[in-house]
């Protein structure tokens, strides 16, 4: 499919498009997210629990550029970009080398990857979203918890080696924000191949993403009673207007402010 128009200007650019047309779900999931996991920061449990719902959407989708190098999904498939081998070290660390043992994947998870299967052999051009949403997320807020995981952790930083645990987070083969402007350049560079049809395709299942992954997220639980307070207090921050105070400086992130209950004010 091609299209005359040439996408060159800021304002008509793809992933520009994609994140206007995914603005409210977007924010929603970033709000679950950072409190699911961020809240949790220092809990190995919980942390493992999100690494155990995202590797199958990660696997997935790397099982099929390896299964289908034909198809555009592969266009991501940049250097130091896989993260599959990435998750199972970490998920080792956490719960052991026979983490395997016993494990399924939950319903929701398996929801996700089924559809990601049929989008395969449906319409393959639409996993473009997947890929481009969930890699571009772990370059984005999964710095965000690297940085402040590792810092409750007190693991030393360095550019050079692995952190135990937070493996799938870290980038060697070049630096963060290149690989960021990659993925974005190629999939501007792939949509200005589509005709508007596709294109309006892709923004609905870049919705989609985000409901996939708010139910994945909504699936990690910890027993303790105090953290699904502060889910709570969080997600409805983002839902139902709690307050939350930032410093002026600071751009709107959940985990980078304070929350306070309205009956505390």
């Amino acid at each position: 499919m091609t299209s005359s128009n040439n996408i060159t200007s800021e304002s008509q650019l793809f992933t520009k498009q994609m994140r206007e047309a995914t603005r409210d779900v977007h924010s929603l999931s970033d709000a679950l997210i950072n409190a699911k996991l961020g809240i949790a920061l220092g809990s190995n449990a919980v942390w493992a629990e999100g690494l155990l719902v995202f590797y199958e959407v990660f696997k997935q989708l790397e099982k099929t550029m390896t299964e289908h190098p034909e198809f555009l999904l592969s266009q991501f498939d940049i250097e130091g970009i896989r993260r599959t081998a990435l998750f199972e070290k970490d998920l080792e660390f956490y719960l052991g080398k026979n983490w395997r043992d016993g494990y399924e994947p939950r319903e929701s998870v398996r929801e996700y990857v089924d559809h990601l299967r049929k989008l395969e052999d449906s319409e393959p051009e639409l996993l473009l979203a997947y890929a481009y949403h969930m890699y571009m997320g772990l370059l984005s807020g999964g710095q965000i918890l690297r940085k402040k995981r590792a810092l409750v952790s007190r693991l030393k930083f360095s550019t050079k080696h692995s952190y135990e645990g937070l493996a799938v987070t870290e980038v060697t083969s070049m630096p963060v924000f290149k690989m960021k402007k990659l993925i974005a350049a190629k999939m501007n560079e792939i949509a200005q191949e589509f005709d508007e049809e596709m294109r309006e395709k892709l923004i609905a299942e870049s919705r989609k993403v985000f409901e996939f992954n708010d139910k994945v997220v909504r699936s990690i639980e910890d027993p303790s009673s105090d953290y699904a307070y502060k889910v709570k207090i969080y997600t409805g921050q983002a839902i139902g207007g709690n307050v939350l105070s930032c410093e002026p400086s600071q751009k709107i992130n959940f985990t980078e402010c304070n929350s306070t209950p309205r009956d505390q004010m």
